[in-house]
């Protein structure tokens, strides 16, 4: 079970642009010292954060680190959308060899962070 996700950045206020729009909603802003944070809230709780932690050794945006598969609301509109916004695709949209498994997309956000999209269609 996933209690929270962070996304590093190195240009905050694109990764904030970009992950509003994929989402379709509007990120809670806070600073902390040197740090950053943009959360996308759920029943009050924090579920995903865009941060920006220039005093955390290794905290940098990474196209082979951790992969996070984030639930589409439309698999083919999100993919377009994150273009549309910044993004590179990485994997197209591939159906997954499982019956009734869906979809996925891989994409490199603004910064260099790959993220996976999944549809269940």
């Amino acid at each position: 079970m996933i209690a929270f996700f962070e996304i590093p950045t190195n240009d905050f206020d694109k990764s904030v642009a970009f992950y509003q729009a994929l989402f379709g909603e509007e990120l809670e802003v806070s600073q902390f010292g040197d740090e950053r944070m943009a959360c996308l809230m759920k029943d009050g709780k924090s579920v995903c954060s865009i941060s920006s932690a220039p005093s955390f050794s290794g905290f940098a945006p990474s196209e082979g680190g951790v992969l996070v598969y984030l639930k589409a609301r439309d698999l083919d509109a999100d993919v377009k959308t994150a273009i549309d916004n910044g993004a590179t695709l990485v994997t197209p949209k591939t159906k997954i060899q499982v019956d009734g498994w869906g979809s996925f997309a891989i994409i490199a956000d603004p910064v260099g962070n790959r993220i996976g999209l999944y549809g269940d269609k």
